[in-house]
């Protein structure tokens, strides 16, 4: 019995790298664009300056250490400590989530998004938010990133209903 055990996680290894792989490969592109964007915004628009400020979208110099939406920054802290919880639960247990390269990918974005604003906080007390549509609040690409990932994820990551379930236990007994 332990020696099926070794060959199967022999086997199951390389799949489990790639899934790492993919998860974090797309989790250092968030982080990178992310940071890169919020760069260009800081070094060539004042801070609550604006391009485009009469297009659907603009570009804004904002500082948000609040939560979403710039929603209660007197709780600055409990932000990083969630970001830190999600990045370690996804590293923990993203495997999972299945081994295919979108669910990896998926995670990878709420990772990205969540690690990228949480190095922000930490080092400077605040997130730049860019992106205004001006029907919603101002935000960057690691807040989309997470929301865009966090919306797959759910519709997505659903398990099987208990009737797809036991249709695929009958199908086994018979075939």
């Amino acid at each position: 019995m332990l020696a099926g055990s070794q060959a199967l996680s022999k086997t199951a290894q390389p799949a489990r790298t790639r899934s790492y792989l993919i998860l974090v490969g797309t989790a250092v592109l968030i982080f990178g664009v992310d940071h890169l964007t919020k760069w260009l915004v800081e070094t060539n628009i004042p801070l609550h300056g604006s391009i485009g400020a009469k297009a659907p979208v603009s570009i804004d110099n904002v500082r948000n250490s609040g939560a979403a939406f710039g929603l209660f920054p007197q709780f600055h802290w409990l932000y990083l400590v969630v970001a830190a919880i999600v990045g370690a639960y996804i590293l923990y247990a993203g495997h999972r989530f299945g081994a295919s390269w979108w669910r990896q990918a998926v995670l990878g974005l709420i990772l990205g998004g969540a690690v990228s604003n949480g190095v922000d906080r930490l080092i400077n007390g605040y997130v730049v938010d860019f992106v205004d549509v001006h029907w919603w609040p101002v935000f960057n690409l690691a807040d989309s990133a997470i929301v865009v990932g966090v919306i797959i994820a759910v519709i997505s990551f659903r398990p099987r209903s208990i009737d797809a379930r036991r249709r695929a236990r009958a199908h086994d007994e018979d075939g």
